[in-house]
């Protein structure tokens, strides 16, 4: 695309609309099969646990305790090692990206978190290649945990591993599902150089519910109502959510 700095809203609005078309072309069947993987985790009464850092935790969000999701969600976060291990707020406070980078924060994160056996993962990075989810990628796979890793096949592939291990996210996952975010997120061009308009969240999100949407339809198809939150901002939200958190009381969190 050839441009000055005309480029603006409708612009982004659709490349950003034909690259949701080409995700929905090409990653239907992944969706399918990480579904799969989840729908069996939740039958059997698993909880999906899901982390991201940077901007990819908005998609552990998206996942994790949101009206319209499933309630056997959990979020792992980087805060974790100050809310639950003790661990002094100063280090949340290091320069940008370094704790994400930091292999040595997964082991503590997983130990940390109320996971069972039959927990499965979804672990979103765009880049893949950072120390602290590609680590964690490693104890998911260790501990037996089905992993269902969402990425930019496109941006990873031109990245070198930060992980001693040489490793990226989409090496260890049993399904991966990709963005098509392209190399450096942003999709829009500058003139003189440069991009703008970052799009992988927008992208991972649609992904995320996809795939929520298909494990609601294999529960149902299993003769299973699916534990579906309710907005709390609707009459009966609150009491219709807590009745299921209840099921999984303890295995889940809803903090900050």
């Amino acid at each position: 695309m050839e441009t000055g700095m005309e480029v603006g809203a409708a612009d982004y609005a659709r490349e950003a609309r034909a690259l949701m078309d080409e995700v929905v072309r090409t990653q239907t069947e992944a969706v399918g099969r990480a579904a799969a993987l989840l729908t069996a985790s939740v039958l059997d009464d698993g909880v999906i646990q899901a982390f991201g850092s940077g901007h990819s935790e908005a998609i552990a969000m998206e996942i994790a305790g949101r009206a319209g999701g499933l309630v056997p969600t959990n979020r792992l976060s980087l805060r974790d090692l100050v809310l639950y291990g003790g661990a002094p707020v100063d280090v949340l406070l290091g320069a940008p990206g370094e704790l994400e980078r930091d292999p040595g924060v997964a082991r503590r994160i997983y130990d940390l978190a109320p996971v069972r056996p039959q927990d499965a993962f979804v672990l979103i990075s765009s880049s893949g290649v950072n120390g602290s989810v590609v680590e964690l990628a490693s104890i998911v796979k260790e501990k037996g945990h089905g992993l269902v890793a969402v990425t930019s096949v496109r941006h990873s592939t031109q990245m070198t591993s930060r992980h001693p291990s040489g490793r990226k996210l989409l090496d260890l996952a049993d399904v991966v599902l990709d963005n098509g975010a392209p190399y450096g997120d942003a999709m829009m061009p500058l003139p003189g150089g440069g991009t703008f308009g970052a799009v992988s969240t927008i992208t991972s999100a649609l992904l995320a519910q996809m795939v929520v949407a298909e494990v609601v339809r294999a529960l149902a198809g299993a003769g299973r109502t699916p534990p579906i939150y309710r907005s709390v901002n609707v009459t009966g939200g609150d009491e219709h959510n807590r009745d299921l958190e209840n099921r999984y009381a303890g295995r889940i969190r809803r903090g900050a």
